[in-house]
């Protein structure tokens, strides 16, 4: 048998079979852990929309980042816009499909701005022609909305920035943005969801994506499954090996055994002709 075992064949399964398995497990737990991941961003998420709006400087500053774990919670801010220095931001998808978002500094009191995405509206007959904005609500507008860290190149993987027509961005890129702007700029963006006394007409609002934490998990179990079928076909093929080697060489049973003169199973011999006197 163990001849068998070590024959040139089965020592090159062998071999296969202890690549393949520790890899379907790696790439099993490798998916489970993604789908961990997803989840928890999930979790993460549907936590802070649903948690209660605090003021925006709770959460930002000027010159500072959103948190990434602060994304998504809801906040307040109270001041003017300034219609001046509305930007629209290409590729954004809404409810007829992808548009332009309509981003309006909101300036406070104290003098700082934050941006506001007011909405999405509808992508103008060509790339170079101004779309119909709705505008702005005039004075004094409490804005409740979802907090958003900066969105730069590197975390959104854009590039190509040029070539846009004016008042027309790709990224909503807060540093590089007040750099244009006369006063100083709270870190991160709103998403509008209320404002007090509401625009009419406004923009869509967006909406925050759907919490899919995908097909990880059906996947890991898959890797798994696929394991136990390679380690399920080594043994079959192992004991098939052995099986057919063993059953192959003569056998009593199959050749059978010449019966020896004499012995209990031997025929009697013929009667002898009688002698001539």
């Amino acid at each position: 048998m163990l001849r068998v075992l070590l024959s040139s064949r089965m020592l090159a399964f062998h071999a296969l079979v202890v690549v393949v398995v520790p890899s379907f497990v790696m790439l099993g737990f490798w998916q489970l852990g993604r789908w961990e991941e997803r989840a928890a961003a999930a979790e993460q998420q549907e936590a802070n929309i649903n948690a209660a709006p605090v003021p925006v400087e709770k959460l930002s500053g000027v010159g500072e980042d959103v948190d990434p774990d602060d994304r998504w919670r809801r906040v307040t801010v109270t001041g003017s816009y300034d219609a001046g220095n509305e930007l629209l931001v290409r590729n954004r998808d809404g409810s007829r499909g992808v548009g332009l978002h309509v981003l309006t500094p909101l300036v406070t009191d104290d003098g700082t701005g934050v941006l506001v995405n007011r909405g999405w509206i509808e992508q103008p007959p060509t790339a170079t022609s101004r779309p119909d904005v709705p505008p702005p609500a005039e004075g004094e507008v409490t804005v409740t909305g979802r907090i958003q860290f900066s969105e730069t190149e590197e975390n959104t993987g854009i590039r190509d920035r040029g070539g846009l027509p004016e008042g027309q961005i790709m990224l909503v890129d807060v540093d590089e943005l007040g750099t244009d702007l006369p006063y100083p700029l709270y870190g991160g963006y709103v998403e509008l969801t209320e404002e007090d006394p509401p625009s009419d007409p406004a923009p869509e609002p967006a909406a925050p994506p759907e919490t899919d934490i995908g097909m990880s998990l059906s996947y890991a179990v898959q890797w798994w499954v696929f394991a136990v079928i390679a380690v399920g076909g080594w043994v079959f093929l192992v004991r098939r090996e052995v099986r057919d080697t063993q059953g192959g060489g003569p056998s009593g049973s199959a050749t059978g055994t010449a019966p020896v003169d004499g012995g209990p199973d031997s025929p009697d011999p013929a009667p002898r002709p009688p002698a001539r006197v």
